[in-house]
């Protein structure tokens, strides 16, 4: 699964990687946690980017989740372009079985239509969910499917 962080603020002063969520990134985030326990269930691995913001958005996405899986923070995520998003899901150990990226915008997209070939708007908050055969090693452009994809939003 591929995940764009939730909604968040541009305070005055505030480091784009300190940015925090804002109150519509803090309800929609449990809201897409909801989205994958309920469609998803078990994960086996998450990978986010150390951002407050993805940090934040995993934080109350797991809060949703039975038995969460610990994030991995990698700097990586942060700013990443889509073959250095690749090397980050091919580093997956092959003992994984579903993943989960946190990241942000343009990669995540980006990152998507380079897997599937498909173009999916990924708003704050949206989930794409896709799936191919082989190693986490193997993962390589075209050769994914759009499984699901959404944009969970809270109340």
């Amino acid at each position: 699964m591929i995940v764009r962080h939730a909604k968040s603020a541009w305070p005055d002063g505030v480091p784009d990687p300190e940015r925090p969520l804002n109150a519509r990134g803090r309800r929609d985030a449990p809201a897409a946690g909801r989205w994958i326990r309920e469609r998803i269930g078990h994960l086996d691995a998450v990978v986010c980017s150390p951002a407050t913001r993805t940090r934040q958005s995993w934080r109350l996405i797991a809060a949703e989740l039975d038995e969460p899986p610990a994030a991995v923070f990698d700097d990586r995520v942060y700013g990443a372009s889509v073959d250095t998003l690749l090397t980050v899901v091919r580093g997956l150990p092959d003992d994984v079985g579903s993943a989960l990226l946190v990241g942000h915008n343009p990669g995540v997209a980006e990152l998507v239509a380079a897997l599937t070939g498909e173009e999916l708007e990924m708003k704050t908050s949206a989930i794409a969910v896709v799936e191919f055969g082989g190693s986490w090693a193997d993962t390589a452009s075209g050769r994914a499917n759009v499984v699901d994809h959404a944009t969970p939003r809270g109340s």
